[in-house]
């Protein structure tokens, strides 16, 4: 006991991605705190790049040599490759190697989205052995199954009977294999893009990024009631409580499920990720009751327990 210690190893996080790009201004106004209001531009165009590249190593060491995005497009094909022929060391028999297979060249379609083991990706097969599949490949750290929570108070008590959402282990390669690259080069708001789903997942990958233990895992919120269905999309465990974190482009009124969480929590703060400025808010749910939601642009996501305290006093 104690001989073998457990360290996770993810994709670089936008802060680190920053230091390798060499950024040292944008590095040094992210630091100020709080953050001024002049960089905003500068670093959000540097955080959507950060979406659109990802926080792979070999793929950052790439571009930083050539620039050229279509050489770093080869590499992610090499890698998502090498992924499917590795899998013989996970599937414990030609069954499970070949379901295995199928997940890793459809699974970057569905990143974001919930999903349903049975007849996954229109396949035949079944619940029981889609689920062990997609078991392994979470062991491997390819991909996390981020379970619903109908908890608003810690802890957060995932319901492994509902349907997962699939996070990937990176983003730029779900850019890639879904085709988002020309998409995201040509947008300002990376909310706006795939339904909000890359905003989502980047935004799961920089949370996770805060994460050292490999037991830790992102869960959202969910309401599935008769006539009254509700989700947020993360829960983030901060001191004693449970805060709900939406990201979310547009006006704070059409944050109905944010409401509906704050209204059943013994709490009344709340987060916004999005593409604006840094700003707090004091506002009102739909039953009433006051709330105070903090709007932390995506690039300030890997700081999130830093604003906390701040919003917090």
């Amino acid at each position: 006991m104690g001989r073998v210690e457990f360290m996770v190893i993810r994709p670089l996080s936008f802060y680190e991605f920053l230091s390798v790009l060499n950024e040292t201004q944008a590095l040094e106004l992210i630091q100020e705190f709080p953050i001024p209001e002049f960089g905003h531009e500068k670093i959000k165009k540097l955080f959507n790049f950060y979406t659109l590249l990802g926080g792979m190593p070999g793929i950052l060491n790439e571009y930083i040599e050539t620039r050229d995005l279509t050489i770093v497009s080869r590499i992610y094909s090499s890698l998502i490759t090498s992924y499917i022929d590795d899998v013989e060391k996970y599937g414990k028999n030609s069954s499970m190697t070949s379901i295995i297979r199928f997940i890793i060249r459809n699974a970057f379609l569905y990143a974001g989205s919930r999903i349903k083991f049975q007849g996954f990706a229109k396949s035949s097969y079944r619940s029981r052995e889609m689920g062990e599949a997609f078991r392994l490949l979470e062991k491997s750290m390819l991909l996390q199954l981020i379970y619903p929570s109908t908890s608003v108070k810690i802890p957060a008590l995932p319901d492994n009977k509902k349907s997962p959402r699939l996070q990937l282990l990176d983003t730029g390669l779900v850019n890639f294999f879904a085709g988002m690259q020309k998409t995201l080069l040509e947008t300002s708001e990376i909310d706006e893009v795939f339904e909000g789903k890359i905003a989502e997942h980047i935004t799961g990958q920089e949370l996770l990024s805060l994460q050292t233990t490999p037991l830790y895992k992102l869960n959202f919120w969910t309401r599935e009631e008769a006539y009254a269905q509700a989700e947020v999309d993360f829960i983030w465990n901060y001191r004693n409580y449970l805060i709900p974190v939406e990201v979310k482009a547009g006006p704070t009124g059409r944050m109905r499920s944010l409401h509906q969480f704050i209204d059943r929590a013994p709490h009344h703060f709340a987060v916004r990720i999005y593409s604006g400025k840094l700003k707090t808010e004091e506002l009102k749910t739909i039953s009433g009751k006051n709330f105070k939601l903090l709007n932390l642009p995506f690039y300030l996501i890997g700081k999130i327990n830093n604003y906390l305290e701040y919003f917090f006093e």
